[in-house]
């Protein structure tokens, strides 16, 4: 019985750690932006800075 238990246990920090390394992975490693984003410049005629 206790090395059933013992296959279980390894089991389920096999499963753990996987899904927190999927987890990770899509959080933190695929959400870095390509570019820093600009401002866009309005159109038209713009009153002189004074």
């Amino acid at each position: 019985m206790e090395t059933f238990l013992d296959f279980l246990r390894e089991i389920m920090k096999g499963i753990v750690r996987e899904t927190s390394a999927y987890h990770f992975r899509k959080n933190v490693l695929e959400n870095k932006k390509t570019t820093p984003r600009r401002r866009k410049q309005k159109g038209g005629s713009q009153k002189p800075n004074k």
